[in-house]
């Protein structure tokens, strides 16, 4: 994206808060809904003054510094709350429901990584794990990331030209930075992924999708296409990540939902082969049998004991 971007998080309108001239950019969707931005910071004359406030959000700042600040008057809340210098290669947080806010008097050449919370809670529902409550930080501290300098660093050849960068490139390296600042400041967890099956956020996606229509006229391919996967990939990737065929999961969905039924109602064995998806009463009778051992009519019985 250009640094002519109409936000001001990320961009030229982010830039002109702390007087850049130029503020060139990269924004990243890899995350389907989510964003992340990275912007290179330039200030060769400072404001004398302080920067100019970013409208309060839920989401955060990362600030790497490429060049030493010896001073750094530092502002949350309309209040000073540190004035530490911030070393070359040092990293900074910033919370932007807190109105962040610095005393701009010295030339500035940093790296601006914008994290809106939205992005982490797409990047721990789709790692399949619980979302963060917040990222940790004391205002104004430096601190030393190796990670993130490199993946800073990586980042500003592509940054001379954001126009030409190559899409594939930058939403790797824009999400890798998203769970490294999510696991080492937020504590986020790992996921554990299957190898060759599908990632967390498509196995999700794909019973979920299964599962709203037990009628199975949910075409498959378009089950493969919300998991951006061929059909052919997507169907060996869901057997290995469940052990099932999407076929046989959908069956096993059936009877899961038709013991729910038979549990919490009165209705006909008709009426809920009906409501599972199941062609007629013989067929979910005989698929039941098959999965739990007895008739659904036995089934329900014995749990109404």
């Amino acid at each position: 994206m250009s640094a002519n971007s109409p936000c001001p998080t990320y961009g030229h309108d982010l830039g002109v808060k702390f007087g850049a001239d130029e503020a060139p950019c990269i924004v990243s969707r890899s995350l389907h809904q989510a964003r992340i931005a990275v912007t290179e910071l330039r200030v060769d004359r400072p404001l004398g003054r302080l920067s100019d406030p970013i409208p309060p959000e839920s989401g955060y700042i990362l600030c790497l510094m490429l060049k030493e600040i010896p001073r750094n008057a530092y502002y949350e809340e309309g209040r000073q709350v540190s004035a530490f210098g911030v070393p070359a290669s040092g990293t900074t947080l910033h919370d932007l429901q807190r109105i962040p806010l610095a005393l701009i008097e010295q030339p500035i050449h940093s790296l601006l990584w914008y994290l809106p919370r939205a992005t982490l809670n797409e990047l721990a529902d789709q790692s399949n794990v619980p979302r963060i409550d917040e990222l940790r930080y004391k205002p104004g501290v430096a601190f030393n990331d190796e990670i993130i300098l490199q993946i800073s660093r990586a980042m500003l050849p592509a940054l001379q030209n954001p126009e030409q960068v190559n899409r594939l490139f930058a939403d790797h390296v824009t999400t890798a930075f998203a769970a490294h600042a999510a696991q080492t400041y937020g504590g986020m967890l790992n996921a554990k992924l299957v190898k060759g099956g599908l990632a967390p956020w498509q196995e999700r996606r794909a019973k979920e999708m299964i599962a709203a229509d037990l009628t199975g006229t949910t075409p498959l391919a378009s089950v493969a296409q919300a998991c951006d996967l061929s059909l052919g990939h997507f169907s060996r990737a869901f057997r290995k990540s469940t052990g099932l065929a999407p076929h046989t999961w959908l069956l096993q969905a059936r009877v899961v939902r038709a013991m729910a039924l038979l549990r919490s109602s009165d209705s006909d064995l008709s009426e809920i082969a009906l409501a599972c998806g199941f062609a007629d009463q013989s067929h979910f009778t005989r698929v039941f049998a098959q999965r739990t051992g007895s008739s659904p009519g036995i089934w329900r019985r014995i749990c109404a004991r």
